[in-house]
């Protein structure tokens, strides 16, 4: 399977809004997934949806709902919108039980996982996450601090830049994790292989 993700959230992105523009970034990554052969490939996935918390982080303009027009422009309503404490809530909650969902169907303890990939949307997040579930710090993959959240090209290209600098070797297990707007939310647990 290959996984591609892109992302120009600078199109989306109103710069006069301190809240948002800070964060986000543009990117590009892709990956190769499978069964693989021996123990190798995706071992358990997890997707979700929590559509209650559609306000949260949302784009009001542009789409079938609210189509483009010289007044949603003129509003400012083409750009991202986000209820940053409520969104940090979501995922700090979201983050463990999606890596519960993977861990238990594949029979592995968090202590085994060799990697941990989470969606890069800021350093507290990662941070809160990774000592709600006592991950050791060194186990976490991050480069938010180099690009920005770039959305969902954040996880392949935290991948890449890891496979590129040897710290992920064949046999590892990476988790990943990602959530975003609409609320959704997806875990993947893969045994790396060649």
């Amino acid at each position: 399977m290959l996984v591609v993700a892109a992302e120009t959230l600078s199109r989306i992105t109103d710069y006069t809004d301190r809240n948002t523009c800070v964060l986000f970034g543009d990117g590009a990554g892709a990956m190769v997934l499978g069964r693989g052969t021996g123990p190798n490939g995706i071992l358990s996935t997890y997707l979700g949806a929590d559509g209650t918390g559609e306000s949260l982080l949302y784009v009001p303009a542009g789409g079938s709902r609210m189509p483009a027009s010289p007044q949603t422009v003129d509003d400012h309503l083409h750009y991202i919108r986000m209820q940053g404490n409520e969104v940090f809530r979501f995922a700090v909650t979201t983050i463990p039980e999606c890596v519960r969902r993977v861990l238990e169907p594949a029979g592995v303890g968090i202590n085994e996982v060799d990697h941990f990939i989470f969606h890069q949307a800021n350093l507290r997040i990662l941070q809160t996450a990774a000592k709600r579930m006592k991950i050791p710090w060194e186990k976490m993959l991050i480069n938010i601090e180099r690009y920005g959240n770039m959305s969902a090209a954040c996880i392949p290209l935290a991948v890449a830049e890891a496979v590129d600098d040897n710290m992920i070797q064949p046999g590892q297990l990476l988790l990943m994790v990602a959530f975003g707007a609409g609320l959704t939310m997806g875990s993947t647990l893969v045994r790396w292989g060649r």
